[in-house]
């Protein structure tokens, strides 16, 4: 079986494979053994370079080299190919984790936070606001966010929002304890959700009718989402760092909390 051309391209991109490498990789999965010669030929890649094709594959857990001559390239089974490329991944992000809970401690990294506090300090206050785009870059603000809080954390948002959040909040919850933060949570949501809710993140939570999501850090820290329910990750809210302004809004908080 040939591949098509549409095939060939989503083979390239879920496993990271250059047009050469992702052609001989098919044509060998087709054989199941062959030699380069004959990957060449049915791949179409130029034969003075399959040969290198091939090791870079055999190389990267793609294929196997068979014993005896003339030599020849066993495909290995795509399942074992997806496992090790997974236990990759894994490896190197924590490995990359590692390295940067290390760079804490590193003359570098002091010397960019003496950069960054630098710069702070001339500005006002009701200057420390802006757009932060995409879901990985929101939910890591806001885990800095809430894991400085002191006195109390509010939160508005829906049942489906919330149980995304609940990775960031659960591993908090024992550390607001010993500090003594409130966290309220009014959620927009069905009983049953709220039940369910209650139980995987055991906080302070009531049902509301009101659509909206953001949160509050100790009456001065607000971030704003601007979208309900994002169906991608492009989730983008605003960050605003203004007492007046938290404030103003946690009033309203409640009024719709008590009631």
């Amino acid at each position: 079986m040939i591949a098509n051309s549409e095939l060939i391209k989503k083979i390239r991109e879920h496993f990271s494979l250059n047009i050469y490498e992702t052609k001989v990789w098919v044509a060998l999965l087709g054989k199941g053994i062959a030699t380069a010669g004959e990957i060449a030929e049915i791949s179409s890649v130029p034969r003075s370079r399959t040969y290198d094709v091939l090791e870079s594959l055999e190389k990267r857990g793609f294929a196997i080299e068979k014993l005896g001559k003339p030599v020849k390239y066993i495909a290995v089974k795509p399942s074992v190919v997806l496992e090790k490329l997974k236990s990759n991944v894994i490896e190197d992000a924590e490995e990359r984790a590692e390295i940067l809970v290390n760079l804490k401690d590193t003359e570098d990294y002091k010397q960019i936070e003496l950069l960054h506090k630098q710069g702070i300090q001339p500005l006002q206050i009701e200057d420390l606001s802006g757009t932060i785009k995409g879901r990985a870059n929101v939910y890591s603000h806001l885990k800095e966010m809430v894991s400085k809080a002191s006195n109390d954390i509010i939160m508005a948002t829906n049942a489906s929002a919330l149980k995304k959040k609940a990775k960031i909040l659960k591993p908090l919850l024992s550390a607001f304890q010993k500090k003594g933060v409130k966290l309220r949570i009014a959620v927009n949501g069905t009983e049953d959700e709220i039940k369910e809710l209650t139980k995987e993140i055991k906080a302070d939570i009531k049902q509301t009718k009101m659509d909206a999501r953001f949160t509050i850090v100790d009456g001065k820290e607000l971030l704003f989402m601007l979208n309900n329910e994002p169906r991608t990750n492009e989730d983008n809210g605003i960050w605003i760092t203004s007492p007046y302004f938290a404030s103003a809004l946690s009033n309203m908080f409640d009024l719709a909390w008590k009631s």
